[in-house]
């Protein structure tokens, strides 16, 4: 039987949320240690789940995977001290030129997500000269039947207005060179991720974003 998330992670989550302040978490380490504790037991089956389908994931630490709690908020206006959510980062992070899977869970706005985040200008344009020489194979992927049922499109946020520098303006892959991160999001309820076949589902779902890390990937191979 896979590990489950525990209801008593989403009610930390929830309490943190109204109490986000170092006197009350000081007060409930051991609640935050539990909740914890619960996510790494999660992602550990959840990693050797996916790696049934991309034996890359089998080097990952489940407990690495999992970002801190702690806000940095040293340049931010914002000095809420923690992050009202747990995020695990598997190959995937801000910045970084391979495509991977993240996993986010906060009640009310829980989502696993998959591709390219933010990658530097050098990766950045590497990936667009992909997508513009290959498209073809790159719409297959993304208007492929169960691809587009879970993820419509793929994330808008930072778009160009114009089609970027190097390309020619009437290049048939034209919007998808305007992205800035190649990513695609699929929202989850509350009770899907309190439900004790998770593991099995998130995975399909991941499963279902390895064709478009494959192509990401494929320029840096």
């Amino acid at each position: 039987m896979s590990a489950t998330i525990a209801p008593s992670t989403f009610e930390f989550i929830k309490n943190l949320t109204k109490n986000n302040n170092r006197e009350w978490f000081t007060e409930n380490k051991a609640l935050y240690t539990e909740a914890q504790q619960n996510v790494i037991t999660f992602l550990e089956d959840l990693i050797a789940e996916m790696s049934g389908f991309d034996d890359e994931l089998g080097k990952i630490d489940a407990k690495k995977s999992l970002f801190r709690i702690y806000r940095d908020t040293r340049f931010s206006k914002d000095k809420i001290p923690y992050k009202t959510n747990f995020g695990a980062s598997l190959g995937m992070g801000k910045g970084s030129q391979k495509g991977g899977y993240y996993l986010h869970i906060e009640p009310g706005k829980s989502f696993l997500a998959g591709g390219i985040y933010m990658p530097e200008p050098a990766v950045l344009k590497e990936l667009r000269k992909e997508i513009s020489l290959y498209g073809n194979d790159f719409i297959k992927i993304i208007e492929q039947k169960d691809f587009k049922k879970h993820f419509p499109e793929l994330d808008q946020a930072d778009k160009l207005k114009k089609i970027p520098q190097g390309f020619e303006k009437e290049d048939p892959m034209g919007e998808y060179l305007k992205l800035k991160n190649f990513i695609v999001v699929y929202n989850v309820k509350d009770d899907e991720v309190l439900d004790k076949n998770a593991v099995k589902n998130f995975s399909k779902i991941f499963q279902l974003m390895k064709p478009l890390n494959d192509f990401l990937n494929a320029p840096f191979l």
